[in-house]
């Protein structure tokens, strides 16, 4: 049986947020700190530029023994040797990704319905990314937030992990942990932070 991944904090990239400052020294530093999973994204770039990220940051995640995604872009992780991708409800289909990628490479998939939740694990999701729980400034969903409520609803509906995402910060991080998800998502958190070791440490302390 494939152990559960350590889904406890996985820290998205963001150029934006992060300023003059490079996406490398950021996720070193965060990783160092104790990140489990680091996950690409980036909408703007080429999957040339993914995958030159990706094989920028995986010799640093392989040996802080952390996982590394890819979002949306099934193709940048499998060439590049990445733990997983990270589909949207525009991206490849799940079953076709599954079909290209046999476990144990990991596939999360969004949603914040559980019926839908449901459907997605039968059909190999390896972890549900449920939000924007309070809300979210570096996606378009058109000022969604979900509450804690909703969150719990689809964590109590599958038996694979649900990672809480959408404006997670040390401020809220214990309600996503009392809602029962196995990890949360975070962007700003730790991309736009001054001190990203710190708040990851802070972060990861919310889940024990």
């Amino acid at each position: 049986m494939t152990p559960a991944p350590d889904l406890r904090l996985i820290v998205i990239t963001d150029r934006r947020l992060a300023g003059e400052r490079s996406i490398s020294d950021i996720v070193r530093v965060a990783l160092t700190a104790g990140a489990p999973a680091i996950q690409i994204r980036d909408k703007d770039a080429s999957a040339r530029e993914l995958a030159q990220l990706a094989r920028a940051l995986l010799p640093f995640t392989k040996a802080a023994k952390a996982l590394l995604f890819i979002n949306d872009r099934l193709d940048v992780a499998l060439a590049t040797g990445a733990d997983g991708v990270h589909l949207g409800p525009e991206d490849i289909p799940l079953e076709a990704a599954r079909r290209i990628a046999p476990l144990p490479f990991l596939i999360g998939c969004s949603t914040d319905d559980p019926a839908r939740a449901r459907d997605l694990e039968r059909d190999g999701a390896s972890y549900i990314g449920c939000g924007a729980v309070f809300g979210t400034s570096t996606k378009d969903v058109g000022g969604e937030r979900i509450g804690i409520d909703r969150l719990r609803e689809v964590v109590r509906a599958v038996s694979v992990p649900v990672v809480g995402i959408g404006g997670v910060d040390e401020t809220n991080i214990a309600d996503v942990v009392g809602a029962g998800a196995a990890g949360a998502a975070v962007v700003g958190a730790v991309m736009a932070s001054a001190d990203p070791a710190a708040v990851t440490g802070r972060l990861l302390r919310g889940f024990g």
